[in-house]
């Protein structure tokens, strides 16, 4: 028993701020872009008037999501490998030299901001879209009745009416994205130089290298922000749904 001095030696690591900061940071920019793009997307896609051009969008965007982050950082690694990476094999080609990607702190932080949203997207327009689908086509016309535009029709019809999906994708992205690991240990093991490390990658090593009281106290910390962020989150937009 040695108190709290495991909660001591993490927040007293030089690295417990940045990790801190790219967990909760990483966490808004996935809440963000992973609703804002798929309702975008699922509306786009529900405005097609050709079925098997949109069946072709949705299976397109949907393939992404099949593929684990293993599979996804060997195919980023066979573009962005010093030695045999396809980039810089063009980079050559074309008389400059070769890049260390891998090497670049600035490029990844929004780099895994980009390859999330890209493997993510087609799963919640194909939620989204179900849920838009389903939405009784007579609010539509009253509301065309009103002379409301569409635009208005999107803001006050549509929007109002998936909120219930919006709330549980909410949650699930609060939480998720607290939790962020797999994309994080799978493209670049947290680094270069602790750029893009979050508190999956540090309760990680921590285990893997025996100090398991620290990595307890860092998933109980993880745990304290989850609910924090979490459940103010899912009372907030709850009030938000409204009665079909």
């Amino acid at each position: 028993w040695i108190g709290l001095d495991n909660f001591k030696f993490l927040f007293s690591s030089k690295d417990i701020w940045l990790i801190l900061r790219n967990t909760l940071g990483y966490n808004v920019i996935f809440i963000i872009l992973g609703i804002v793009a798929p309702v975008a997307a699922a509306i786009a896609v529900g405005q097609l008037h050709s079925k098997k051009l949109a069946k072709a969008y949705q299976t397109a965007m949907f393939m992404p999501y099949f593929l684990s982050w293993v599979v996804v950082s060997a195919l980023v690694w066979a573009f962005l490998s010093y030695d045999k990476g396809l980039i810089n094999g063009m980079l050559e080609s074309w008389g400059m030299e070769r890049q260390q990607w891998y090497m670049k702190p600035a490029m990844w932080p929004p780099f895994l901001v980009f390859m999330n949203l890209w493997k993510g997207l087609g799963y919640g327009m194909v939620v989204y879209l179900a849920t838009i689908t389903g939405i009784d086509k007579t609010y539509y016309e009253a509301a065309q009745l009103d002379g409301a535009t569409y635009w208005q029709q999107l803001r006050s019809v549509t929007i109002p009416l998936i909120m219930p999906a919006l709330n549980n994708a909410v949650v699930i992205s609060v939480v998720g994205g607290l939790k962020v690991f797999d994309i994080v240990q799978s493209l670049t093991n947290g680094g270069p130089g602790n750029a893009t490390s979050v508190f999956g990658t540090l309760i990680y090593s921590s285990f893997s290298s025996g100090s398991y009281g620290r990595g307890c106290a860092a998933s109980m910390i993880l745990t304290f922000f989850v609910l924090l962020i979490a459940l103010p989150t899912n009372r907030f937009i709850s009030r938000k749904e409204v009665e079909v």
